[in-house]
């Protein structure tokens, strides 16, 4: 898991949060902080936002009927009770502090469709000892109310479903300060109104050991200072940090979501997922991007407001002198593909407000990059088009329909209606952190790569049906096509040979 990611650059249902525009979040990972209601300068309207953290849910004060009560005097008297009653059985979690047996391996091991409530200050902690707090493969498992905090599981491992059974819900809990994720995922979680705060590596780790995940449902929750361990400081380009890491997730919502000052990107869906609706959520101050989508397929991302993003990230790498425009909307090698089923045949990017953030969006495309590459970060796997790598090599990846189908392509992204504003005395930058982007660098490795030079450099920008149009631009902004020398200003972009941005305006300051 947390496969490396490199640039290569070269010289609707309802919503539960809709157009979210919240201010004055402060960039710390404690979640106490709270967003106004006072209007932006996108002029977009205001919205409750998921103050989970700050004001969570309470669970029963009393035990349901039939349900099993645990004492948080007795230590481990919820995994011994899990293990002494049947599947099924409700449980409900005393007020104070549950302890597990002092073992690193000591876990409830959930039965199929347990229930576990959690009293008013019902709080499950692993004392820096226990890696793992509920665990096992039964399906349709319920958590409630519960605080599940002070565990130690290792590096892309989780806390809760650490071994990603299906059916599972997790609503109202918070799950924080936790090593490793928060989370795991499996087929059909729906994980709702929860606080995933201050977690070492992710909130959520949403990836399922030799299997796609379907059907996954993430809304209303507050996902806010997690990768406190800043493992690509420790694992430089590990690609192993976030909010959310989505792998291989075929089917997603993600709605309504407060996702904001997390350490490295907010929500990261890498590597053959498909069939995502990412919308109405709050994606505000996180280090890096708000939001990537790597080496995957078709999604919408609709009705999100999107703000002071990517601050961290992208002027690290503005003051090394790397003009790569590394953006807020980060889709590399992720495209719509029409033979792959789902809601949509494109990516579909409209509607959402960009304020203040550290570039916009950009569309990449690392030409060395593809099934049976040295240069594939996502090592042994090909993309959903060819099911065995080893047919990716010459001389058939030289010809159709092996030459289009062994790369993950950048195509059929459709970017409309949108709001880019950038006021660059509150970013504190001058002209690199305003820009749009379509590229893909000089085509080198290995040897035998049929995408040597310019070829898709050329595609990406003129033969992938990727378009801008009916946009709205306030700032400073400039466009990259092609490559990173090939810097634009809005008439140049509009006109012959690159034509994006039909129907779209432009002025000169945000608020113009």
């Amino acid at each position: 898991m947390g496969m490396k990611r490199r640039h290569w650059a070269w010289a609707a249902a309802p919503l539960a949060l809709v157009l979210l525009t919240a201010t004055g979040c402060t960039s710390t990972p404690d979640a106490g902080a709270e967003p106004t209601d006072a209007p932006s300068a996108s002029g977009a309207p205001s919205t409750a936002v998921a103050r989970v953290c700050a004001k969570p849910a309470t669970g029963p004060p009393k035990a349901p009927a039939g349900a099993v009560t645990v004492d948080p005097g007795v230590v481990d008297d919820l995994a011994e009770k899990t293990r002494s009653s049947p599947p099924g059985t409700t449980f409900w979690l005393r007020p104070g502090k549950h302890r597990l047996e002092p073992d690193r391996y000591a876990q409830v091991i959930a039965k199929k469709g347990n229930r576990y409530l959690g009293a008013p200050g019902a709080v499950l902690d692993g004392g820096k000892k226990n890696n793992y707090a509920f665990s096992g493969t039964a399906r349709d498992v319920t958590i409630r109310y519960l605080t599940v905090q002070h565990f130690v599981a290792p590096p892309d491992e989780g806390v809760v479903n650490h071994d990603m059974a299906d059916g599972w819900v997790i609503e109202h809990a918070k799950v924080q300060y936790n090593s490793g994720a928060g989370l795991m995922a499996g087929a059909h979680q729906h994980v709702r109104a929860n606080c995933l705060r201050g977690n070492g590596q992710y909130g959520m780790n949403a990836y399922k050991t030799g299997d796609s995940i379907r059907g996954l449902v993430v809304e209303d929750n507050e996902i806010t200072g997690n990768n406190t361990d800043d493992w690509e400081r420790r694992k430089p380009g590990c690609g192993c940090t976030g909010g959310i890491k989505f792998w291989a997730v075929n089917g997603a919502e993600i709605r309504g979501n407060w996702v904001h000052d997390n350490r490295g990107a907010g929500l990261w869906a890498d590597n053959n997922n498909n069939d995502f609706r990412i919308e109405g959520n709050l994606l505000e101050a996180n280090d890096g991007a708000a939001l990537m989508y790597e080496t995957s397929y078709n999604a919408v991302i609709r009705n999100n407001t999107i703000r002071r993003n990517n601050w961290v990230e992208g002027r690290k790498y503005a003051d090394r002198g790397d003009n790569f425009p590394y953006a807020t909307i980060y889709v590399s090698e992720a495209g719509g593909e029409p033979r792959i089923r789902a809601r949509t045949d494109k990516i579909e990017i409209h509607g959402n407000v960009l304020e203040n953030n550290w570039n916009g969006i950009t569309l990449w495309e690392n030409a060395d990059r593809f099934c049976n590459s040295p240069a594939n970060t996502s090592t042994g796997y090909c993309t959903l088009l060819v099911k065995d790598t080893k047919r990716c090599a010459r001389p058939a990846i030289a010809t159709a329909p092996l030459y289009a189908d062994c790369r993950w392509k950048t195509q059929r992204v459709d970017i409309h209606d949108n709001r880019f504003l950038l006021d660059t005395s509150v970013v504190k930058c001058e002209t690199e952190c305003g820009r749009m982007a379509v590229l893909a660098n000089y085509g080198t490795y290995p040897k035998w790569s049929p995408y040597k030079g310019k070829r898709v450099a050329d595609a990406i920008a003129h033969k992938q049906h990727n378009r801008w149009h009916d946009n709205v631009y306030g700032g400073p902004w400039s466009f990259v096509a092609e490559n990173t020398d090939q810097q634009f200003d809005s008439g140049q972009w509009q006109g012959t040979p690159y034509r994006q941005d039909a129907g779209s305006t432009f002025a000169p300051r945000a608020g113009g």
